[in-house]
């Protein structure tokens, strides 16, 4: 009977070690959590101003594994699937069929947009929307099976489902000055778009507005770059969920919530006279240190998507003539790939190449070659995705830059987790109505 007795007492000092430690561990992670909020709710001083753009470093990097993989995929595509890689269509505009038959790379829905053209369509409807496109994506023909992603503008609160609870948008978060605030709802909102199977979020905005006449002053947090600055890093963590789960090895973290979109790059708050879609005619020093705070902010917090804007950046006096950002390789390869390091995806507003000088809404050698890389056609996307293909055979687009743009995609998706993913309805969070109401 002894030895029993020596290994119950054994055994209960180990257990009682073990209660400990993991007491002991709770109490650093509860103290990491009050460290964690203690930080969140600073707006900290702008840093001094430069004299170029700044490298960002983000929380979100690189692994050599990672990109191997990538480059064999790469490697393997036809010129076809690249270019479906870099299509995203509208849901109103394309059938399962047609995304397994085009390689489609993404899809979105606009505002007002719903399944089945229903607006008060369940979760179970958006699943079955959802889990129809990711089935067709992984269906195609090719020796590269490629998941899908959907996108949609949860803006204020996943705002285009029924049901949803809505958030106050962007100018009254700014007046609260709490990114704390900010972190929570965007994790909030980032849990609304999981219950109905979107991957992607095309928030936040981050224009820093100098003219209140812009019609759209109310969707910039401040225009003081030192909020948008914070707020930006608030949100984006927020929305992907970045620096949290087990795995602390940075460089090989998946994101646990949904893609974030910072946007639009850049300067729309600064238009002359604010006006939509309009003219900035700031100096560079003025686009980086006031505009582009925001997009210091969101990438470095480590943000995976930016969303070009649809204004335009020209000063004759200046001697500034970049015209319409979707058409300007100096802001988006030079600065924000180059001088900034974002290795993301770039993603066009809506039909936004069209509106670069000598474009249409489905063919634009200038936007591509600038370095968008995801192109948001919403209806026209049989005709981009023949006209790109056309423009990379004469060419008039090196297959160099389409390289890049799927290495871009590519990179995005494994760090989203989808490959390998459940189908949309399967996964955490999915049909969850409780959720999506998202009441404390």
């Amino acid at each position: 009977m002894s030895p029993v007795r020596r290994r119950s007492s054994s055994g209960l000092a180990v257990l009682v070690g073990l209660v400990l430690v993991m007491g002991a561990a709770g109490d650093q992670r509860a103290q990491a959590r009050e460290d964690d909020e203690a930080r969140c709710g600073e707006i900290p001083r702008l840093p001094p101003a430069t004299t170029d753009w700044p490298r960002i470093r983000s929380e979100i990097r690189r692994d050599p594994f990672t990109e191997a993989i990538i480059a064999g995929m790469v490697s393997r595509m036809t010129l076809p699937e690249k270019v479906g890689q870099m299509t995203q269509a509208e849901i109103q505009s394309i059938t399962p069929a047609e995304v397994r038959q085009y390689h489609i790379g993404s899809v979105l829905n606009g505002g007002g947009s719903w399944p089945n053209s229903d607006k008060h369509a369940t979760p179970s409807a958006w699943l079955a929307f959802a889990d129809a496109y990711w089935d067709a994506a992984l269906a195609a023909d090719g020796e590269v099976k490629i998941p899908i992603m959907w996108g949609i503008d949860a803006v204020h609160g996943n705002s285009n489902v029924f049901g949803a609870t809505l958030f106050p948008h962007n100018i009254g978060l700014g007046a609260a000055r709490d990114p704390c605030l900010v972190r929570r709802i965007a994790r909030a909102t980032a849990e609304q778009v999981r219950v109905t199977g979107q991957d992607w979020a095309f928030a936040p905005t981050l224009a820093v507005v100098r003219d209140d006449r812009w019609g759209r002053t109310y969707e910039g947090f401040s225009e003081d770059p030192a909020i948008t600055r914070a707020y930006a890093a608030a949100y984006v963590a927020g929305l992907q969920n970045a620096g949290e789960g087990e795995d602390e090895d940075r460089s090989v973290r998946r994101l646990r919530g949904v893609l974030a979109t910072a946007k639009h790059f850049i300067g729309d708050g600064g238009t002359a006279e604010g006006r939509d879609q309009g003219v900035n005619p700031s100096s560079e020093a003025v686009l980086r240190e006031i505009h582009g705070q925001g997009y210091f902010g969101a990438l470095g917090a480590g943000a995976q998507t930016v969303m070009i804007s649809f204004s335009s950046w020209t000063n004759e006096q200046l001697n500034i003539h970049e015209g319409k950002v979707h058409g300007s390789r100096y802001l988006i390869t030079d600065v924000l790939k180059g001088k900034m390091g974002f290795d993301g995806l770039v993603v066009s507003d809506w039909n936004g190449i069209g509106q670069v000088t000598g474009c249409s809404n489905f063919r634009c050698a200038q936007a591509l070659n600038a370095g968008i890389d995801v192109f948001m056609v919403p209806a026209e996307w049989r005709q981009f995705i023949d006209n790109t293909i056309q423009l990379v055979q004469s060419g008039a687009v090196p297959m160099s830059r389409i390289d890049d743009a799927v290495t871009r995609i590519l990179r995005v998706k494994l760090r989203a987790g989808l490959f390998g993913a459940r189908r949309p309805s399967e996964r955490r969070l999915a049909g969850d109505a409780g959720t999506l109401v998202h009441r404390e």
